[in-house]
C-alpha cells in the first residue's frame, strides 16, 4: 500500500492501477474517497470488500465533465441542470436515472445513480488520467468516521488499498449534499452545501434525512460515521464531574472543562470551520481511547444540519 504525494508521476501510477481494476484512495474537497472504475463490476466489488460495505448501500460515481456524465446518467431534469450550473464542480451529488453502462452493484440494483463532479484538483486530475467515471465512497471501514486526511486512510484501511494519494486535509470535512428529483426535488443527505443555498438556486425543496433499511443514497443508514468510542450528544451543564474524568469532550466554540481531553470545533463559532474539523477532531480523540466522547450540539442551521446529522447517526448503538 504505497502512500504517495499527489505528483504527476504518482497520479499516472494511480490511474494505471484504476484502469487495471485496482482501488485507490484519493482526496476530494469533502472527504477522502476510495475509487474504482465505476464501469468495472469486479473493481467495484473490491471497494465493498475493502470497506466491509453491504451491497445494498449504493455508491457515488464521480465524473470529470458533461461527456463523462452522459456515460452514466440519462438526460437530466431541468432542476438538476440548474443545480449543476450553480454548484458543479463541487460538493453536490445528484440522484438521477442511470444508463445501462452502470453496473447494478454500483446502484444497489436501483434504476438511479448518485453522481457528482468533484472540485478538488487532485480528484479531477486522477479522473482525467483514468478516463472513466470513478465510484468512490469514503475511504474508511463501513460505518466508521470518514477520513479527512491521508493518514486516516492509512490507519483504517492500510494494505487493503492499492495506493493512497496524499492531497493534504480536505476542505469541507463533511460529505456532499445529496439531492433526488423523483417524485419531487428532495434532499436525501445534508452535506457541504446547505439547504438554503439549494433553495436559492431552484426554489423550495423537500428534505428527507430519515433512516433507510434499503437506502436510496449513501449516508442514510441508522448507524454511520461512528468512532470506536461510544459517542453521545450532551448539554455539558448536565454532565457531572465524575463522568467527565475518563471521557473526551467536544464543544462547538469552547472546549468543555473537566474532561480527560477536550477540543472546540471552532473558537470563532463558525459552522463552516466546525464542519471542516468535525471528523478530524473525532479521529484524534478516538485514537486516545477515551471511555466515551461527549459532543455538544451545534446550531441546527446551514451546515449545522449536516453536522448534527453525522452526530446523531454516530450516537446510535
Amino acid at each position: 500500500m504505497p502512500l504517495v504525494s499527489a505528483s504527476s508521476d504518482a497520479l499516472d501510477a494511480a490511474a494505471a492501477h484504476l484502469r487495471r481494476g485496482g482501488i485507490v484512495a484519493f482526496p476530494t474537497e469533502t472527504v477522502y474517497g476510495l475509487g474504482a472504475n465505476a464501469l468495472d463490476v469486479r473493481a467495484v466489488a473490491r471497494i465493498f470488500e475493502a470497506k466491509g460495505r453491504p451491497e445494498f448501500d449504493p455508491l457515488i460515481v464521480h465524473v470529470l465533465d458533461a461527456t463523462m456524465l452522459a456515460r452514466v446518467a440519462l438526460p437530466l431534469p431541468p432542476a438538476a441542470l440548474r443545480l449543476i450550473e450553480r454548484f458543479w464542480p463541487g460538493p453536490l451529488t445528484l440522484v438521477v436515472r442511470k444508463t445501462e453502462a452502470v453496473p447494478h452493484l454500483v446502484t444497489a440494483g436501483l434504476p438511479t445513480v448518485a453522481v457528482r463532479m468533484p472540485a478538488h484538483p487532485v480528484a479531477r486530475a486522477l479522473i482525467a488520467r483514468t478516463g472513466v467515471p470513478l465510484a468512490a465512497p469514503s475511504a474508511n471501514p463501513f460505518g466508521y468516521l470518514s477520513p479527512t486526511r491521508a493518514e486516516h486512510v492509512v490507519r483504517m484501511l492500510g494494505e487493503r488499498v492499492d495506493m493512497i494519494v496524499n492531497g493534504g486535509p480536505t476542505e469541507h470535512g463533511v460529505e456532499s449534499t445529496i439531492v433526488a428529483f423523483e417524485p419531487t426535488v428532495t434532499i436525501l443527505r445534508a452535506g457541504a452545501i446547505a439547504r438554503e443555498a439549494i433553495e436559492a438556486a431552484i426554489g423550495p425543496v423537500a428534505s428527507d434525512l430519515g433512516d433507510d433499511a434499503a437506502p436510496l443514497s449513501p449516508g442514510r443508514l441508522p448507524q454511520h460515521y461512528a468512532p470506536s468510542a461510544p459517542i453521545r450528544i450532551v448539554d455539558f451543564e448536565s454532565v457531572p464531574p465524575h463522568e467527565r474524568a475518563a471521557a473526551a469532550g467536544v464543544g462547538f466554540a469552547v472546549a468543555p472543562p473537566g474532561y480527560r481531553v477536550a477540543r472546540a470545533l471552532s473558537t470563532q463559532g463558525s459552522l463552516r470551520e466546525a464542519a471542516a474539523r468535525l471528523f478530524d477532531v473525532l479521529h484524534e480523540l478516538d485514537a486516545l481511547t477515551p471511555a466515551r466522547i461527549d459532543v455538544e450540539a451545534v446550531p441546527a442551521e446551514g451546515l449545522g444540519v449536516a453536522i448534527m446529522d453525522r452526530l446523531r447517526r454516530a450516537e446510535r448503538r
